[in-house]
């Protein structure tokens, strides 16, 4: 197990074939977008302030190779499934301030993370950022490691009904998952980060079909 004091965050991120199949691109697309989202999202999560240790968790060997180059912990569950990669990032820390957030949120702010963050040290117990259809969750966290996480299907409603917290801060950028390329777009109005605004541009040639503004829009402040 790994200590150390500040929160640890524990990202899991679905790689190859399987990873944003709702996404409604080319499959090397896809992949290449998937994986684009997930290093923005850890890399903000990595210099974040309070964030003291981030784990990446996948078997996607690609995704724990650019993991690792971008400084970041990794853990091989083993065995798919999202709640399982969970289990497995959990099992890698000790006891501590606790995080589980979803690698899908490429226009992700460091400052809305450190928001969230520093608010559910003002619950009791755990807390939850749903996403902004309000009926996933994007973040998990718990005081004291015992993250009781749900995820999938109507999440939100799940991990409120184990005990979490709802926080009702906006946090616009934190909410911001992508499934779909509805979703893309409203990612890119707020600015995603240079890894996914780099993919755009290297597959925009494929992605005029699905009327994507053409470059990485909006302000990332």
């Amino acid at each position: 197990m790994t200590h150390v004091s500040g929160w640890r965050v524990v990202v899991p991120v679905k790689g190859g074939d399987e990873a944003k199949t709702r996404l409604a691109l080319p499959r090397r697309q896809r992949q290449e977008l998937a994986l684009a989202m997930a290093l923005d999202c850890l890399t903000v999560c990595r210099d974040t302030p309070g964030v003291a240790l981030v784990v990446c968790v996948s078997d996607d060997p690609d995704v724990l190779r650019a993991a690792r180059a971008a400084g970041v912990g990794t853990v091989s569950p083993g065995r798919p499934g999202l709640s399982v990669a969970v289990a497995a990032g959990l099992a890698s820390l000790e006891r501590g301030p606790t995080a589980v957030l979803l690698g899908d949120l490429p226009a992700l702010r460091s400052q809305d993370l450190q928001q969230a963050l520093a608010r559910a040290l003002t619950v009791p117990g755990p807390a939850l950022v749903a996403d902004a259809a309000g009926s996933g969750s994007v973040l998990l966290t718990d005081p004291d490691g015992d993250v009781p996480h749900h995820f999938g299907p109507d999440s939100a409603r799940r991990h409120v009904e184990a005990g979490a917290v709802a926080l009702g801060d906006p946090l616009p950028s934190l909410r911001r998952d992508v499934d779909t390329v509805a979703d893309l777009r409203a990612a890119l109005a707020l600015g995603v980060g240079p890894h996914t605004c780099a993919a755009l541009a290297h597959d925009l040639p494929d992605l005029a079909t699905t009327d994507l503004p053409a470059g990485c829009a909006g302000p990332r402040r």
